[in-house]
């Protein structure tokens, strides 16, 4: 279904303004703070909608968005934007509720996520890019190139979120009701400590959670901020719940024809598992699928410059996409027409999840995925 490398660094996207020809950019953004002691970057600010933004950009050439996940800043890229930043111009942006980004008590949802990062890159003046998005990153990149397919010339997805129920169990009980009134005592300093001592077991132990401990622990310090804690259970909540992801990208998969696509995953990925990846991949035609052995649920901190080799191959032998409302509009009708077909010729039977049985996902390229349903319905897994 896919290839997975080539070579070379891709320069056939759309030119992308500097900032001394970008007016609006440079009047937006004069305001900046001294770089991070990991990175050699300012981050810059930019008000839009009355909320400032924070974002990180670097570089110069074809424009490349990278998004990061819950809980986590534009720091999850620090190792891999100086490389990138060599032929890229790379736009690393904190979310609403995360980072120095402002946290106020607004829209969290995946889809006000990709409006927000249309509207980012409106006042930046980038028309187009390559979006690349880790976890909850990967579920808003995907709906960014939905939303906005004319914006968007590839999608990379980095332990994406959004595909199946499967989830951490400690992320469905941090979205389950009355979660708001206990992480405070979490956050605290004496309970950082300990976690600090559990997660360094856990990598000791050389359990899959261990390999992902730094990254995990300085998400998890960043809650002890009473706003960030708030648009944390605000941002999880709109997604996920008792059950695990309460929403999936499976259902509009096929819109990514003609969309140069690609999946990476750490074969130790304990927060969301590596089935995902596998289904992700049937679903979305064309796709390409790159597994990190020895990753978890950070592949590009766990091997940043191989991860900079794989994206810069899967750039190099790809094209952009190129936006055509007619093609948009007739992909959209042959699937309703193919799910009208499906329904009619199930008739009156009951639905595979109703049943107990195998739920059976239709590819865009029409080769069937079979997935089966473990007990409880909450999980699922490729057969």
């Amino acid at each position: 279904m896919g290839r997975t490398r080539t070579g070379g660094t891709a320069r056939d996207l759309a030119r992308v303004p500097t900032d001394s020809e970008n007016e609006l950019a440079d009047v937006a953004d004069r305001s900046r703070t001294r770089p991070s002691g990991s990175s050699r970057y300012a981050t810059r600010y930019v008000t839009v909608h009355g909320y400032r933004r924070a974002y990180v950009r670097a570089g110069r050439g074809p424009a490349m968005l990278l998004i990061h996940g819950i809980g986590d800043s534009s720091e999850t890229w620090r190792d891999l934007i100086p490389l990138l930043a060599r032929g890229w111009t790379v736009i690393a942006p904190d979310l609403l509720g995360h980072g120095r980004s402002d946290k106020p008590r607004g829209d969290y949802s995946i889809g006000g996520y990709a409006c927000g990062m249309r509207d980012l890159l409106t006042v930046l003046g980038i028309d187009r890019v390559t979006v690349v998005g880790h976890s909850l990153g990967g579920g808003v990149a995907m709906q960014f190139a939905y939303q906005f397919p004319e914006r968007c010339e590839r999608v990379v997805l980095v332990a994406t979120g959004g595909v199946c129920p499967d989830l951490h169990p400690l992320l469905r009980v941090a979205a389950a009701p009355g979660s708001g009134f206990v992480l405070p005592l979490l956050a605290t300093a004496p309970m950082r400590q300990i976690g600090w001592a559990a997660t360094r077991t856990l990598r000791w132990l050389h359990t899959d959670l261990g390999r992902d401990a730094d990254d995990l622990m300085r998400t998890f310090d960043a809650l002890h901020v009473d706003t960030a804690r708030k648009a944390f259970l605000r941002t999880l909540r709109t997604s996920v719940d008792g059950h695990g992801q309460a929403i999936t990208m499976l259902d509009r998969c096929y819109l990514a024809a003609g969309m140069p696509s690609m999946i990476i995953w750490g074969a130790h990925d304990a927060v969301i598992p590596l089935e995902h990846a596998r289904i992700a991949h049937a679903a979305m035609p064309g796709s390409r699928l790159e597994i990190f052995e020895d990753a978890g649920h950070f592949p590009h901190r766990s091997d940043p410059e191989r991860f900079r080799m794989v994206l810069e191959d899967f750039l190099s032998s790809t094209r952009p996409a190129t936006y055509s409302a007619r093609q948009w509009r007739d992909l959209m009708r042959s699937r309703g027409r193919a799910d009208q077909q499906s329904v009619h010729g199930r008739g009156r039977r009951a639905s595979p999840a109703a049943a107990g049985g195998r739920a059976r996902l239709v590819t865009a390229a029409g080769g069937p995925v079979d997935v089966r349903s473990r007990k409880g319905g909450d999980s699922q897994e490729p057969r």
